[in-house]
């Protein structure tokens, strides 16, 4: 959106993290409350099964933007880290997935953490950025590619390799009347990049 000329644009805090192209890094160290450890890895363990719930797949899959995300407890038990890789502002980011069951998750893995002030209660993002430790360097192998065109890049693909793998496809390419077509360098790459 274009900015008119002369109105006020609403200011974005400075937020810390790193970006690589479209991609930025989200990586928090927190205190693990005393005695908490056990009942965080089972916590970790419920989500990573499955069994937290699937509307938090769903969620994901609506929101588009998380790339990955990884939960670490260490330090003998005492310290937590939470990292992911998201498309987009960082509070766009954390505004999204405390909107969903997302937020419900956080509350769940982070009230084990010691000060967490719960999703939705307004300070939340200072104590995240309290929290954060940015990378000293951050490289993503597709810096260009949203979450949401690698995906639809995998649906294009697959529905091709499906075109690939019909008789139709075998005739038109041994049709002298797309000779030409098959000889052009576009379709050579397309040819070759579907048997890599």
């Amino acid at each position: 959106m274009t900015a008119t000329s002369g109105a006020a644009q609403p200011a974005q805090p400075e937020r810390p993290g790193r970006t690589d192209g479209v991609c930025g890094e989200f990586t928090v160290f927190t205190k693990i409350k005393p005695g908490h450890a056990d009942a965080l890895r089972e916590d970790l363990a419920a989500l990573a099964s499955g069994s937290a719930d699937a509307a938090g797949r769903a969620a994901l899959r609506q929101i588009g933007t998380l790339h990955d995300a990884r939960h670490v407890i260490f330090d003998n038990d005492t310290r937590f880290m939470f990292a992911s890789v998201f498309d987009g502002s960082w509070d766009t980011y954390i505004d999204d997935f405390a909107k969903t069951v997302i937020g419900s998750h956080f509350d769940t893995i982070f009230s084990h953490s010691e000060g967490f002030p719960g999703i939705s209660d307004p300070g939340v993002k200072d104590w995240f950025v309290a929290h954060q430790a940015p990378a000293r360097s951050f490289v993503s192998s597709y810096p260009d590619l949203t979450v949401q065109q690698i995906w639809k890049d995998h649906r294009v693909d697959e529905a091709f390799e499906e075109v690939l793998d019909t008789p139709e496809f075998r005739a038109a390419l041994d049709n002298p009347a797309n000779a030409e077509l098959l000889a052009t360098p576009a379709f050579q790459k397309l040819l070759e990049e579907a048997a890599a």
